[in-house]
């Protein structure tokens, strides 16, 4: 598929061609694309959630009554989760969250969404995402030129400084290297903004995948 090429200022830039088989996908999983999301929600959770056990509450461990003759129920401890002040049972500890996907499901999810951005007219590609100053009153009237209030922008190899400074104050924007590309800032974002060296690096990665 082919896409124009857009500049900053909202200029023409000439036309760059797209692979099909990343940006052309038809038949959209969203079954892949919540098993990928899921995933990484799962690795950024950091699970230090903590209660305390039995053998951690602080209270006697004294027998409360006696066993036999009183006509209650027979308790051993006050540090039981029935009592005011005992331990929770079965709450949470600490752990960890992360659970494997095999790295074939998460390129096919990757293809997916970027195909899902192509196929709803919301992918863009940019010239270059560079700027002379680190102004966000001047950036942010570009991107309001261009129609982007919500956006995703991967800007190539490195996020050029100035571009980075002028961007992080401007709401509903995220600006990523190559590298952070993934599936959930794709999703989560209204427009994907790509820069014609991160349509180079994202054709580059899939080619050296089929490869292996």
């Amino acid at each position: 598929m082919k896409l124009d090429v857009i500049t900053l200022d909202g200029g023409k830039g000439g036309s760059i061609e797209l692979s099909d088989a990343i940006f052309g996908i038809e038949d959209i999983r969203g079954d892949i694309l919540q098993r990928c999301v899921t995933w990484q929600l799962a690795k950024r959770r950091a699970g230090t959630h903590k209660i305390q056990v039995r053998n951690e509450v602080s209270r006697t461990g004294k027998k409360m009554y006696k066993q036999k003759g009183t006509g209650g129920a027979r308790h051993g401890s006050r540090r039981a989760a029935q009592f005011v002040g005992g331990a929770k049972a079965h709450g949470p500890v600490v752990r960890s969250h992360a659970f494997d996907l095999p790295k074939k499901i998460r390129a096919m999810a990757l293809r997916h969404a970027l195909s899902s951005k192509a196929k709803a007219g919301a992918l863009v590609v940019l010239d270059s995402a560079a700027i002379p100053e680190a102004k966000t009153a001047a950036l942010r009237a570009n991107f309001a030129k261009l129609g982007w209030t919500n956006a995703l922008v991967i800007a190539g190899p490195e996020v050029d400084g100035n571009f980075r400074l002028a961007a992080r104050n401007i709401p509903n924007v995220d600006v990523l290297p190559n590298a952070g590309l993934n599936v959930y800032d794709v999703l989560r974002r209204h427009t994907l903004v790509l820069t014609k060296d991160a349509v180079d690096a994202i054709n580059a990665r899939f080619s050296e995948k089929e490869a292996a």
